[in-house]
């Protein structure tokens, strides 16, 4: 049975840019994201596909940002409101949104692009280091070479036509993905909080079995001061998207 519900709405005023979150498990930390919301007076909402929450209208956001899950993407049978966030994600391109999709949602923005989703060779599980591709991006402007960050995926994707690959792993060779500036897929996960990682170890322990490239729950936890540059680094992201908006937004203001 589906969990009950939850819709959140943060006002924090003053701003000019709206997001909307796509949470797909109850204990997902977006903290990260909401601070830095909170930092730049941005309205920000929360809302839980799997529980039935109604997408809102899509003149009531201007960047979407769709976080993981431990669904796959091509799971509809089992999750039927996935063909529903698929059509919803599909129309905020359309309409000319910024997407932000972050492992799940970097697959479902890769598929909704034309990109295949399927079973990546090998699972990967912890803290990874990923090197950026010699091709340059405004949006990840700013971040190293080559950085640590959390993973927990088993799925990987090929890259939509016109996409710019960004990034890459020893285990996974499309870690990040941008098409336009606009829209960005990162199928690994800055926004990770220790509180989040400690939940994702117990809640699915079962998947943490010898690999080449999974990590013990000890290991993990152990490295989670590597969380505060995680977070830095998407910090950087979302302010180049809100600087994008408020361009655009400048641009079109009468003289």
């Amino acid at each position: 049975m589906e969990e009950a519900c939850v819709k959140i709405v943060y006002t924090f005023g003053g701003g000019t840019m709206k997001m909307l979150l796509l949470k797909h498990f109850s204990f997902d930390d977006a903290s990260v994201l909401l601070t830095w919301a909170m930092e730049r007076r941005c309205a920000a909402e929360v809302i839980e596909p799997p529980a039935g929450q109604p997408f809102p209208r899509l003149d009531s956001f201007d960047l979407l940002v769709v976080l993981g899950g431990p669904m796959s993407v091509t799971e509809e049978d089992k999750h039927p409101w996935l063909t529903t966030e698929k059509a919803f994600l599909r129309e905020a391109i359309r309409s000319g949104k910024r997407v932000l999709g972050i492992c799940l949602g970097a697959q479902m923005l890769a598929e909704t692009l034309g990109g295949r989703v399927y079973r990546n060779r090998e699972k990967e599980i912890g803290w990874h280091p990923v090197r950026r591709t010699e091709a340059r991006h405004p949006l990840l402007a700013g971040l190293p070479e080559m950085f640590w960050t959390f993973h927990w995926h088993g799925d990987t994707f090929d890259l939509p036509e016109g996409a710019v690959h960004l990034a890459s792993s020893d285990a996974c060779r499309n870690q990040a993905f941008a098409c336009g500036d606009r829209l960005l897929g990162l199928q690994f996960h800055l926004e990770t909080t220790p509180a989040c990682m400690a939940a994702m170890t117990e809640a699915w322990a079962d998947e943490l079995v010898p690999g080449r490239w999974i990590e013990s729950a000890g290991a993990m936890l152990a490295k989670q001061s590597r969380c505060a540059d995680s977070a830095a680094y998407l910090r950087r992201i979302l302010d180049r998207m809100l600087e994008g908006h408020a361009e655009e937004r400048a641009a079109v203001q009468p003289a």
